[in-house]
């Protein structure tokens, strides 16, 4: 259904795109003439409509991301046009984001296995494992990484890539997201040095220390989670919200951090668009604000001796 109310799939629509589209290119134009029409909300993994569509169609035809202009005349068999025009049907009429229709979204250049049981991952500290967090731990190698909130384990498993000698704890408060973790886990053979485990926050990780925390936990708040449009109503709320004003857990993160981290340590946190309400509640700490090539804000980093430096302050707060 498009903005105006207009019914963009009939079965008289559908059985034309069938009998007269033919080519890749024939496809993917006629997917973004439909996004446009229905107006869709991206920003599950792309941020325009060539992109998911492409990222539906390589499903469909069990290829790579169509990134190669010579895979444009590819002529599709009628089977593959009849799956992708009901995958796109999903798409639009239920704002279904594409990774939950294929059960497949890369992170830091890594596919992923991904169901509605997880959040789509699409966060900028990718960026940040392609550096090897060199700004940040200044050319230290970690030996011991967490993955606070690790949804899916991409972040997990992406550091285990970057780190060939570090063990990773990938830790989340849902037993169904450490299902959909485990499966990453296996499908890289990563199982002997990223370990899932069970926990809210801290509380099953008592006397473990990290060279390195990395964590993108919930940071949504009450009225951006009640203004959410349809595409984030698939993901799991659990992801998403963080109490009225998106930091409830990312306040404990902090009052806590100082305590697993080895001396030298970093602490990486996503807040997203919740880092204005997070400078304001804590004007007087030291937060590294960091910058992207590829887009993305709300990330910072911080060291060990700051957190211990602000204890006070984090105590401070009723959480």
């Amino acid at each position: 259904m498009s903005d105006t109310g207009e019914l963009l799939f009939t079965p008289h629509l559908i059985s034309d795109a069938v009998a007269e589209l033919i080519t890749v290119h024939d496809w993917l134009r006629f997917a973004v003439s439909k996004m446009h029409q229905a107006d869709i909300y991206l920003g599950h993994g792309t941020d325009n409509p060539w992109d998911e569509a492409a990222s539906l169609l390589a499903f469909v035809l069990h290829m790579p991301p169509l990134t190669d202009e010579k895979l444009f005349a590819t002529r599709l068999i009628r089977a593959e046009r009849e799956q992708f025009i009901g995958l796109l049907q999903q798409r639009i009429e239920q704002r279904i984001p594409a990774a939950y229709l294929t059960h497949q979204a890369y992170f830091a250049g890594l596919p992923f296995y991904i169901d509605e049981r997880v959040l789509v991952p699409r966060s900028p500290i990718a960026e940040l494992i392609a550096d090897n967090f060199s700004a940040q731990l200044q050319g230290r190698q970690p030996q011991h990484i967490l993955d606070l909130c690790t949804g899916s384990g991409c972040i997990a498993i992406a550091c285990a890539y970057a780190f060939e000698d570090a063990q990773v704890d990938a830790v989340d408060i849902s037993p169904d997201a450490l299902e959909v973790a485990q499966l990453n886990i296996e499908q890289h053979g990563l199982e002997q040095r990223v370990f899932p485990i069970l926990s809210d926050g801290y509380g099953a990780l008592a006397g473990a220390r990290y060279d390195l925390i990395v964590t993108n936990p919930p940071y949504v708040d009450a009225e951006d989670m009640a203004d959410l449009p349809d595409e984030y109503r698939h993901e799991p709320e659990l992801g998403l919200a963080s109490g009225e004003d998106g930091l409830a857990l990312t306040r404990r993160i902090l009052r806590e951090a100082a305590a697993h981290l080895t001396d030298g340590g970093v602490l990486v946190c996503e807040v997203g668009n919740s880092m204005v309400q997070l400078q304001q509640d804590f004007p007087d700490v030291g937060f590294d604000w960091l910058t992207f090539s590829h887009g993305g804000l709300g990330v910072f980093a911080i060291t060990k001796a700051e957190l211990e430096r602000c204890q006070h302050l984090f105590k401070d707060e009723i959480c």
